[in-house]
């Protein structure tokens, strides 16, 4: 083989990179549905935690087509840096609007009502996220995807954010805590902001990429 020739992708590798692209675009098919319902239902409702909770699902939708943006290239490592990146960028935009919204609600600027439709939606979120991010962890691990890894925290941080948001709506409509909404919605912003930062340092992994790849031996944890 002469240096010129490309190296041949073991057939695992295509499978791998296959499934990522499967679960990817279920997670944005997913989430594309969800911040349309949330965002509609949290401006009607005047819900600081469910408009978030709508626009977390489409920075979701970003860092998913990242990372198939990243493995539609031959070799996907090329572009693990910028999928990073951008990942990283939608973790701080996410936290800074939530934060922003979520103090308005707290000063009195609005008030939130009782949304149904968003105790059922985030219901269905606290369901399908967490199986959506297993399988996405699991695969990328397996990959060395340190960005595959990331977004699949960022799915997780869905799931965070639907528990969050499902407990302020849960206790505003059977207590009527209007306090509780916004402070449902800051509960994600110390998760996103942590993730942010390890997704741009490229810290996703527990361990480096090249470690998971075989390129060399993990380090002694004494060291």
């Amino acid at each position: 083989m002469t240096s010129t020739e490309a190296i041949p992708v073991p057939p695992r590798t295509r499978i791998l990179r296959r499934r990522i692209r499967l679960i990817v675009a279920a997670t944005i098919t997913y989430n594309a549905i969800e911040a349309v319902v949330a965002i509609t239902a949290g401006t009607m409702a005047s819900s600081a935690a469910l408009v978030g909770f709508g626009l977390d699902s489409i920075v979701e939708v970003l860092s998913a087509v990242a990372i198939a943006w990243q493995f539609t290239a031959r070799d996907p490592e090329t572009r693990e840096r910028t999928a990073l990146r951008v990942i990283a960028i939608s973790f701080f935009a996410l936290a800074i609007y939530v934060t922003i919204d979520a103090a308005l609600s707290l000063t009195g600027v609005r008030e939130a009502e009782h949304s149904p439709v968003g105790i059922v939606l985030t219901v269905f979120s606290l369901l399908i996220m967490p199986a959506l991010s297993l399988a996405e962890r699991r695969t990328g691990r397996e990959l060395g995807s340190a960005s595959a890894i990331a977004d699949s925290k960022q799915t997780l941080i869905c799931a965070y954010l639907s528990a969050a948001v499902l407990v302020g709506l849960l206790l505003n409509s059977l207590f009527g805590w209007t306090w509780a909404d916004p402070v449902a919605a800051l509960v994600v912003v110390v998760f996103a902001v942590k993730e942010g930062i390890e997704a741009w340092r490229g810290d996703s992994c527990t361990v480096p990429v090249s470690v998971l790849t075989g390129e060399r031996e993990p380090e002694d944890d004494d060291h």
